[in-house]
């Protein structure tokens, strides 16, 4: 579905309704073109800009793209210090548009896919990357019951709960045997952390693209794509970013695998975790023994999905939605490399 096929009628009449002071929209455009909650840019003819967020369309694995947990957190985050974009209205009417879908402000900041970061100089290079750490030790700093947010996460260990929730998105989007996948399930589920000595809010999908950053100052303006936070472990959020730097440049590996980090002025995993430790005043990394293959295996398990709704006619981009299915190994060999301490960190 393209964006001329959304009633503008009907958005508009929301809009009028819920945010009289916005102005009627006049142009709609895809923000993005990833497999994950389509998000649209809205220009009203006030001059005003919006962003909508949505469910993908069609048939959804359950609990999957829970946009009503998005609009949550963030609009939970304007009272700390974490850079959120400011919520404005949530629609429950799933037939207004297809689907729920919630409204807010539009920052503006460029999402990096490469963490090269090739438009920036060493010292502002660094600068990013430190702010990233930054950013991430401010959310698992946050207060939970403070904000209001206690009852935002499931009981339970949290690395029990979601090894057996991925576990099932895994075999409910399956399309053949990956043996990779299999050893690296047993080598999880033998090894997962029997406690936990801390519980935060987790971003769930914590890496540079989903971080709005000014290419003037190199800071942070907002953290977005929240569809996976939840309370947990803060390791779960500093084992996502480091599986992903272990894989290789450019767009679609999106990593920093064979890069010469120090003469881009890039950090180290170990520096970058430095940075982390200090801006929290200490910080518990152990468990990124268990974090950093659980994050291969994760990753393996969406990209699963994307191929399953690329097969039932409902991904964003077909053809991108079967490309995935060669990578779903690859993630799980990256898994049973740090899962054998060969990558080099923890």
């Amino acid at each position: 579905m393209s964006p001329r096929d959304f009633d503008l009628k009907a958005l508009n009449f929301y809009l009028e309704r819920e945010l009289p002071g916005y102005g009627e929209v006049s142009d709609l455009r895809p923000a993005g073109s990833g497999q994950s909650n389509p998000t649209y840019i809205l220009r009203t003819k006030m001059g005003s800009e919006l962003v909508l967020r949505r469910k993908p369309f069609g048939k959804l694995l359950p609990s999957a793209h829970a946009i009503d947990r998005e609009f949550r957190v963030m609009k939970a985050l304007a009272k700390t210090t974490v850079p959120v974009p400011a919520m404005l209205s949530y629609c429950h009417d799933a037939d207004l548009i297809g689907s729920e879908f919630f409204l807010m402000c539009h920052v503006k900041g460029q999402a990096y896919m490469d963490p090269r970061l090739k438009d920036f100089g060493s010292d502002q290079r660094r600068d990013v990357f430190v702010n990233m750490a930054e950013s991430l030790a401010s959310l698992h700093s946050v207060n939970i019951a403070s904000v209001g947010l206690q009852d935002y996460g499931a009981q339970g260990l949290y690395f029990e709960r979601n090894l057996a929730r991925w576990t099932k998105q895994y075999r409910a989007s399956e399309t053949k045997y990956q043996p990779q996948i299999e050893e690296l399930l047993q080598w999880l589920h033998a090894n997962v952390p029997s406690s936990q000595s801390e519980i935060t809010l987790v971003h769930g999908d914590y890496r540079l693209d989903n971080l709005l950053i000014d290419p003037q100052s190199g800071r942070i303006n907002a953290i977005v794509d929240w569809e996976l936070s939840t309370t947990g472990h803060p390791m779960s959020d500093l084992g996502a970013v480091f599986m992903q730097w272990s894989l290789p440049p450019g767009f679609e590996g999106r990593g920093l695998q064979g890069v010469d980090r120090a003469s881009l002025g890039i950090p180290s995993d170990q520096e970058f975790a430095n940075f982390y430790t200090a801006a929290r005043g200490g910080a518990d990394l152990s468990d990124l023994r268990f974090s950093l293959p659980f994050a291969f295996f994760r990753m393996a398990a969406i990209l699963q999905g994307v191929v399953r709704r690329g097969l039932d006619g409902n991904a964003a981009d077909p053809e991108g939605a079967a490309k995935m299915e060669s990578y779903v190994p690859l993630f799980a060999s990256g898994g049973l490399l740090a899962a054998k301490n060969t990558l080099g960190f923890c």
